[in-house]
């Protein structure tokens, strides 16, 4: 097992570096005041999924007395394999599909649990359809639901899903916090390293206990662990190299730029470590601008290129290329960057055009859709108020109970007699009030009335009363009365 999956929080105690979060969480549960939605964000390798599951094992316990089965409940969850903690990756399941699939099962009641948790990574990759759809779930949860959604880009998570949920941001870890956890787990694992090496690790990943955790165990093999070997697993020191790159921008010379970039993948030197390095001195030219009341048109132009390559790196699939079309961009001179930008605008309004075009005629084909629905509705309707009635009804009741497909369910039916049709109301008697509120209940509710629908297209909802009222025992005979023999067979035949 990996050293990330070993030393993974277990609890809120565990976390580190995230008091702000943990805190407010530790207090919610002690005066039970835990919310249906919650949506973590922050930068990568911070917590946001471990915290989610120390959240999701409180909220899955909650009100179980039995000690054996609360700790049944959190050890599924720590082994990754609890029935009723739902883990979603929104970046392979970002459609209306998924969200409505998610719909639909959430109305289930949980297996073991006293909770269903939803705990959706990357939710910022839905797509506006989605989060539509999700937002009606955020709305109305079922008592039993919870959902923690988690993103590293919270600006591309519509407000609407944000005012539904109560937020946390997760901050980058601090240096100091990294290298206490590290030499923890260093001291648990017998692996001797260096204070420099821990430091150098912390520095190297810019806030992200995850990676520094993983960097450890891909040094743990070694004897000492030293800061050269750390420098070393990185791809050295890289310092020079944004100094020889900044050169070169200043210098606009696109020939140099190609040439470092080149340099560092044969040194195995990550594009991602070194765009950031370089993001940092872009900053330090920033900051030194503004300060000496000099032009800071340059640094802020570099500041946008850089953090487009990021983004870019980890889509592409060559992400060098990425790399250096961002920085060949800078090196370009004012004419040059005129043609660019001229080539961009056409392209842009090209794509704007076939955007629009393809807008329009997926409007068109809904416009049909939706009047043929209409259509369809209307004459659904007219069929419906020529056809139902309690006679109508009872004529067809039979076939309706046996389209039923859960048998316990059907065995309650056969127990009821339609008392009445008052437009879309049905009123059905019970002689059992075991029968009674079996039918009541939200599952079987919902199947009865969904196979109403399919019978008469159109909406019924039902209404269940005992035969105790006098004026309704005449609708009532002996053979509607459910044989138990029948009902075993139901159930077990």
């Amino acid at each position: 097992m990996s050293l990330y999956l070993k030393y993974r929080p277990k609890s809120f105690a565990d976390v580190a570096g995230q008091e702000h979060v943990v805190t407010t969480l530790e207090n919610a549960v002690d005066r039970d005041q835990l919310v249906h939605a919650y949506l973590f964000f922050g930068s990568r390798g911070t917590g946001k999924t471990s915290v989610a599951r120390i959240l999701a094992k409180i909220l899955l316990i909650r009100g179980i007395e039995d000690e054996d089965l609360q700790q049944q409940i959190i050890q599924s969850v720590d082994d990754g394999n609890s029935v009723d903690l739902i883990e979603i990756d929104a970046a392979s399941n970002r459609g209306i599909d998924d969200v409505r699939d998610l719909k639909e099962k959430v109305q289930f009641a949980p297996n073991i649990a006293s909770a269903k948790v939803y705990i959706v990574d990357e939710v910022h990759m839905m797509t506006k359809e989605a989060f539509n759809a999700l937002l009606k779930t955020l709305e109305e949860p079922p008592e039993h639901a919870y959902f923690i959604l988690a993103t590293t880009e919270l600006n591309k998570v519509p407000d609407t899903i944000q005012s539904r949920c109560q937020r946390f941001p997760f901050r980058p870890l601090g240096e100091e916090d990294i290298i206490r956890y590290l030499q923890n787990i260093a001291d648990k694992e017998h692996i001797d390293i260096s204070r420099g090496a821990l430091r150098a690790i912390s520095k190297h990943v810019n806030g992200g206990m995850r990676d520094a955790i993983s960097l450890l165990d891909q040094l743990s093999s070694s004897d000492k662990v030293t800061e050269e070997d750390v420098r070393i697993r990185i791809g050295g020191s890289i310092e020079e190299e944004v100094e020889e790159l900044w050169i070169a921008l200043d210098n606009r010379d696109k020939n140099s730029v190609i040439e470092i970039i080149n340099s560092l993948q044969e040194k195995g030197v990550s594009l991602e470590v070194f765009l950031r390095q370089l993001l940092s001195r872009a900053r330090e030219e920033l900051h030194s601008c503004i300060e000496k009341k000099t032009d800071i048109l340059d640094a802020t132009n570099r500041i946008d290129a850089i953090f487009q390559a990021l983004r870019n790196l980890r889509v592409s699939p060559v992400p060098s290329i990425a790399l250096e079309v961002a920085l060949v961009e800078l090196c370009m001179d004012e004419s040059e960057q005129k043609i660019s930008k001229s080539a961009k605008r056409v392209k842009e309004v090209k794509e704007k055009a076939v955007k629009v075009a393809k807008a329009a005629k997926e409007k068109e084909l809904e416009d049909i859709k939706k009047e043929e629905a209409k259509e369809k509705i209307e004459d659904s309707k007219s069929f419906v108020s020529e056809e139902i009635s309690k006679e109508s009804l009872s004529a067809t009741w039979e076939d309706i109970v046996s389209s039923i497909k859960t048998p316990s369910v059907r065995m309650s039916l056969k127990d009821a007699v339609i008392v009445s049709v008052d437009g879309n109301l049905l009123k059905l008697g019970f002689s059992s009030n075991f029968h009674k509120e079996k039918i009541e209940d939200t599952h079987a509710s919902v199947e009865v009335e969904k196979a109403l629908h399919e019978k008469y297209q159109q909406e019924i909802r039902m209404e269940c009363i005992l035969r105790g009222d006098e004026d309704i025992q005449e609708s009532y005979k002996k053979e509607d009365e459910v044989n138990m023999v029948d009902a075993v067979s139901e159930i077990f035949g």
